[in-house]
């Protein structure tokens, strides 16, 4: 299956991690594994829906030559850009008409009519941009932080200079779920990121910070529901 990423333009980069493209190919289902974030995604034939961030891996089964689109947000950008709280979508999809009444009716058939999915997506987000609050400042700060091998949510809180219920809050409205789950998702991520590049995985799950990389493939199977040698092989 192809799939290719494209980097924002400066004046979305404080919401807006990719926009991606991917053309449907022969073979079994993609397997999407948890990575913090929330994606508005186009569908050729099937329309555009908002999707939730995920607490768990799920299947995508795209048919042979059918597109798709999506726009990334980061971790915690979703409620100032696109206006949701990304709690009520944990796990789940809604429709742009769900979400926006007529505005995203006819958000969503704009997609499905345009040429170039990607120059749409990013005059989307840039016409959304241009009124937009700028993300919590701490929920940035947090998921920075947390992306860091060495990050440990117990110390978070102090070194943000805030209380452990305020982290809490302030993630758990900006990302879908608190900080230490956050934690949990963006290791695996940052694992699976280097396992991709080819590092040896005894290496990946010590500078991922991982106990050993037992704790690693266990930690893939809980949240990939695979271990890391089948998702790499796919």
């Amino acid at each position: 299956m192809s799939y290719r990423e494209h980097a924002p333009p400066p004046a979305l980069t404080a919401w807006v991690e990719c926009v991606w493209e991917r053309r449907g190919e022969p073979g079994p289902p993609v397997r999407v594994v948890p990575d913090g974030c929330v994606d508005v995604v186009w569908t050729e034939g099937a329309g555009t829906q908002l999707v939730g961030p995920n607490t768990v891996a799920f299947l995508v089964d795209v048919e042979p030559g059918r597109g798709m689109a999506g726009a990334r947000m980061h971790p915690g950008a979703a409620p100032a850009l696109l206006g949701i709280r990304p709690g009520d979508v944990l796990d789940g999809r809604a429709g742009l008409g769900e979400l926006w009444g007529d505005d995203g009716e006819r958000l969503a058939e704009g997609f499905e009519a345009a040429g170039d999915r990607v120059a749409t997506f990013f005059d989307f987000l840039s016409a959304r941009a241009a009124t937009a609050a700028a993300p919590d400042p701490l929920v940035r700060a947090a998921a920075g932080r947390l992306q860091q091998p060495a990050a440990r949510v117990g110390d978070l809180a102090g070194a943000l200079a805030v209380s452990e219920r305020q982290l809490r809050r302030r993630v758990e409205a900006a990302v879908g779920y608190g900080p230490k789950r956050l934690a949990r998702i963006l290791r695996l991520r940052r694992a699976l990121a280097a396992a991709h590049r080819g590092d040896e995985l005894a290496r990946v799950a010590a500078d991922a910070g991982y106990a050993d990389q037992a704790h690693f493939a266990q930690d893939c199977r809980a949240l990939a529901g695979v271990p890391p040698t089948r998702l790499l092989a796919a």
